[in-house]
């Protein structure tokens, strides 16, 4: 149960940032294919890509296969920062993306990989810098 509320609470998070990306973008804001993340509009993207463990692995490929999931994921433009495989689990995938490409991504996610796979998404941001400055200017006095 906490796990659906996580779920609903993070994609209404999105629906949201996605709304006022799209108000404050208006008409102003490139087709989504050509938009590439930069330092104010990009967010990483954590997706799990849970096995149906019901299944054989070899149908979930065929399935995959012929929904076009390995055609369409990756979108062109969308950096793949890290994918694993978590043994047990499925896939963890951290994309980059402008803000503006969210639903792109997840309206490919719906129609190529649901079936094979249940999915869960987690955004972020890139807070490295922040934190080793942080531990820097610590370790400093």
């Amino acid at each position: 149960m906490r796990s659906i509320r996580l779920t609903l609470t993070t994609m209404a998070w999105l629906v949201g940032a996605c709304v006022l990306t799209s108000t404050t973008m208006a008409q102003t804001a490139p087709p989504p294919g050509n938009t590439a993340p930069t330092a104010d509009n990009a967010v990483l993207l954590t997706v799990f890509f849970k096995h149906d463990q019901s299944r054989p692995l070899n149908e979930l490929n065929a399935q995959l296969d012929k929904q076009g999931f390995r055609k369409a994921f990756p979108p062109a433009g969308v950096e793949v920062v890290s994918w694993y495989v978590m043994m047990g689990i499925g896939q963890v995938i951290t994309l980059r993306l402008p803000a503006s490409r969210l639903r792109e991504v997840n309206r490919i996610i719906e129609d190529t990989a649901w079936g094979p796979y249940r999915t869960e998404f987690y955004p972020t941001y890139d807070y490295k810098a922040v934190g080793i400055a942080e531990h820097e200017k610590a370790t400093a006095n």
